[in-house]
């Protein structure tokens, strides 16, 4: 017999009541998004920025250099830096669909909460990779979901919503993933290093890349940047860039109409072909059929939701 009074029961019943149709949906509390499937998917290519991810209803799976992290119910999904990954819906229906959330984390908070509890440094411990998944709890979910009837008082957000903010982050320090959190926000420790350069990545992904100079760029030899760098990301820094490149030209082919060669050109690739090779690797179809592709998608989509 399902309580539905339980911190599960009203999560879902928050989320279900607030979106309707299939997507990702931003919510007027920083850093909170609501996510509904209404069907199982392949895996699709995605970037996964530092946060928690709640299934309320249904499984997912993100896969990372080719393991795959399977969440639900009773397992989070926690990244502790910005991952390249594929994204799948294991279990959902129309009339069961797939409901959850996803709360960024905030290292600033990670960082002062693991200082009022005045932990030992953790250099001992090995690195961790930047993904994994943890139990989830009774007070974690009672958290969220008094986050997310949050929505219901507006004026209430900008007074309470911080304060269940850094309750959220205090019993992510609580849970099984410690660890992986801790290591990132450690300023002379490696996680925290590798986030500075994927930092750094992210704002010049156009530009020549030389892997010794940024590894000197954030105070490490360039065999030991290489090396926790594939550990926490699962690639290596020239393949991190290069899978930044090749969304940012999908994004300009599909959002700004660009056509595939100035795309190219404009994140960084001198030569169309090479491009064009690289992105039917990643994505499994020449740029302009995929394109094509998802053009489509978006007119049927829109044309159901109006219908």
């Amino acid at each position: 017999m399902t309580d539905n009074h339980s911190p599960l029961a009203m999560l879902v019943q928050a989320i279900g009541s607030r979106i309707s149709t299939p997507g990702d949906f931003a919510m007027p509390i920083p850093g909170l998004g609501l996510y509904r499937r209404e069907h199982p998917s392949t895996p699709v290519v995605c970037m996964v920025e530092p946060c928690i991810v709640l299934v309320a209803q249904g499984e997912k799976q993100l896969w990372v250099g080719g393991e795959g992290y399977l969440y639900d119910t009773s397992r989070f999904l926690l990244t502790s830096l910005d991952i390249p990954a594929n994204s799948e819906v294991r279990v959902a229906s129309p009339a069961h669909p797939c409901l959850g959330l996803t709360f960024k984390l905030d290292l600033r908070i990670l960082a002062e909460l693991i200082a009022q509890r005045e932990l030992p440094p953790m250099r001992e411990r090995p690195v961790m990779k930047g993904v994994g998944i943890g139990a989830v709890t009774d007070g974690m979910l009672a958290a969220f979901a008094r986050l997310v009837a949050l929505l219901d008082e507006p004026e209430a957000i900008p007074v309470i919503a911080p304060l269940i903010s850094r309750e959220i982050h205090y019993r992510l320090l609580k849970s099984d993933q410690a660890g992986r959190l801790s290591q990132i926000c450690s300023v002379d420790g490696q996680g925290y290093r590798i986030a500075k350069a994927i930092d750094w990545l992210k704002l010049n992904y156009d530009a020549a890349l030389r892997v010794d100079e940024l590894a000197a760029r954030v105070q490490m030899s360039a065999a030991t940047f290489h090396h926790h760098f594939r550990q926490l990301t699962a690639m290596s820094p020239l393949q991190y860039q290069k899978w930044l490149r090749l969304n940012e030209a999908r994004r300009l082919m599909l959002n700004e109409h660009q056509d595939v060669s100035s795309a190219a050109f404009k994140v960084g690739y001198e030569s169309p072909s090479q491009f064009s090779r690289e992105y039917s690797r990643l994505f499994g179809v020449p740029p302009k059929r995929d394109i094509a592709a998802l053009r489509g998608k978006a007119a049927s989509a829109a044309q159901a939701s109006s219908s």
